[in-house]
């Protein structure tokens, strides 16, 4: 799975929160307090489409873009790409358990049954 940047995230971040897909516009103007050009949103897009966090589809001139995943699956799945690249992945648990507040250690007791 591969990392966001600090841009990346906060596009996504936009399109994670939109209802449906957006164009660059409308992404540029829901970061307007960046001032970032055009040019710029689209080539973050255009790199997080390469990353296959994006999908982009045509309507009309305008190019829409919507997330591959949603935000849940993504840190879900960098969660799993961080243990596998941990060699002793039972430490990596127990630290991570002992590093979170004891509502969501018995939140995910719960889920685990």
């Amino acid at each position: 799975m591969p990392s966001l940047g600090e841009l990346e995230r906060a596009v996504m971040d936009v399109l994670w929160a939109a209802e449906g897909a957006l164009t660059a516009r409308e992404v540029q103007d829901a970061l307007a307090t960046r001032e970032l050009a055009t040019t710029t949103v689209l080539t973050v897009l255009g790199r997080l489409e390469r990353k296959n966090l994006v999908a982009r589809t045509r309507d009309g001139r305008a190019h829409h873009y919507r997330p591959v995943a949603s935000r849940e699956d993504h840190v879900a799945e960098l969660m799993r790409d961080a243990l596998n690249g941990a060699p002793d992945r039972g430490a990596v648990l127990a630290r991570f358990l002992g590093s979170i507040p004891p509502d969501e250690r018995d939140a995910l007791r719960d889920l685990l049954g």
